[in-house]
């Protein structure tokens, strides 16, 4: 492709992305063989029109627009969801990291009596007062962080030290077979926090994530217990999860 052809290159771009789910300027610059200040000048003109995110490093796909709501839970992430759902006892004390995949768990908590919740998501906190039983809500507070949707920094951190939890939920964009769990999110200090406070950490996450290289470690293998995933997670996965002292849950979907 000619390196002057900027409308085919961003199209490109975007095509990529849409395959594998996030692109590096480092990567971008060697396929189209141009300079890495071309390619954030791409991003910049995409982000600005709307069709994907800068990151530290390269980009992601946009999420989906606030005003339209949570995004309906895959066949997948409502499995996980559930087989999350059935560790958290009645009366328990859990926090909910925002993400799609947490958001599942949700609904699947209709159920449980006496639950105490605490969240930094305002699309978890509202559907939480939908629920039948409906548990006690805490929202961390601090400041909104429009790129992952939630409340982020020291005052939410400082929230969270005032409480101890049974368990913690938290979704990763990718999971580093070598580091932990990974994220596009710069800001991983709320994350640590939520899995300091907590005595079990439950990652929720689909198996297409298992082995994506992103560069920001939110959590290294020593502060997970449980990851729960579905069954398309290859064996080679499975073993190096398992070595780590992981309890890893695969759950079938529902074709």
């Amino acid at each position: 492709m000619s390196k002057r052809n900027t409308p085919q290159r961003r199209h490109a771009i975007l095509a990529l992305l849409g395959e594998q789910g996030e692109v590096s300027v480092d990567e971008l610059s060697r396929r189209f063989e141009t300079s890495e200040v071309t390619i954030r000048k791409d991003l910049a003109a995409l982000e600005e029109n709307g069709l994907l995110l800068r990151r530290y490093g390269g980009a992601v796909p946009r999420p989906q627009d606030a005003e339209d709501g949570l995004r309906p839970p895959s066949a997948c992430q409502q499995a996980i969801a559930r087989a999350a759902a059935a560790r958290i006892r009645e009366h328990a004390r859990i926090v909910v990291d925002s993400g799609s995949t947490t958001a599942a768990l949700i609904p699947e908590l209709g159920h449980t009596r006496g639950l105490v919740v605490m969240t930094n998501s305002l699309d978890v906190a509202n559907a939480l007062r939908e629920l039948e039983n409906e548990p006690v809500l805490l929202m961390t507070g601090g400041t909104w962080d429009p790129h992952s949707e939630s409340f982020q920094g020291q005052v939410a951190e400082q929230v969270l030290r005032s409480y101890d939890f049974d368990q913690l939920f938290i979704g990763a964009d990718g999971i580093d077979l070598a580091r932990g769990t990974t994220s596009f999110n710069e800001l991983l200090g709320l994350s640590r926090v939520m899995a300091e406070v907590a005595r079990e950490v439950v990652v929720m996450v689909e198996s297409d994530k298992v082995g994506r290289r992103i560069p920001n470690l939110e959590l290294p293998w020593s502060s997970v217990h449980t990851l729960i995933t579905d069954e398309r997670l290859p064996p080679e996965a499975r073993e190096q999860i398992a070595a780590r002292g992981v309890e890893l849950v695969c759950v079938a979907v529902p074709t």
